[in-house]
């Protein structure tokens, strides 16, 4: 049987708790704050089978994504310097646009598709997302997909 390997990107607060915990627990192993498997399960409060069951499902959107490529659609106001401002984000992260295309505003609001390059000194993508997304002006930001 062909194992499935669709990817989807979810925000935290639609993950199953038990996956969440699963993360803390890789978390607390690479970090070797815990000496087991067993340790780290009993500090999240999961069982090491489930554990076992989830490791190689579950990661932080930042993991393994160095040398990577994302593309994502940001809707905007058509606002002086909003797009200089997102633009400043990503140069703060030390990331590089491979592409990048804005629609033409209609009623004041515009679509913006980034193709981003994750480089080795990138800082963590997921906060260079969160800062995007909270900046004023900025109604949402999709993440369309990780290559």
């Amino acid at each position: 049987m062909a194992e499935n390997n669709k990817f989807y990107v979810l925000k935290e607060k639609a993950v199953p708790e038990v996956l969440l915990k699963v993360v803390e627990a890789k978390r607390l192993l690479e970090s070797g704050r815990v000496a087991s498997v067993q340790e780290a399960a009993e500090k999240v409060d999961i069982s090491r089978s489930s554990f076992y069951k989830y490791k190689d499902d579950i990661f932080p959107f930042h993991d393994n994504v160095k040398g990577k490529t994302i593309t994502m659609v940001i809707q905007l106001d058509d606002e002086p310097g909003l797009l200089s401002a997102v633009l400043g984000i990503v140069a703060k992260f030390h990331a590089n646009i491979l592409t990048i295309h804005q629609s033409i505003p209609v009623n004041g609001i515009a679509s913006l598709t980034l193709s981003i390059d994750i480089l080795p000194e990138t800082g963590d993508p997921a906060l260079m997302v969160d800062a995007i997304d909270e900046t004023e002006g900025i109604h949402y930001v999709k993440i369309l997909s990780r290559e």
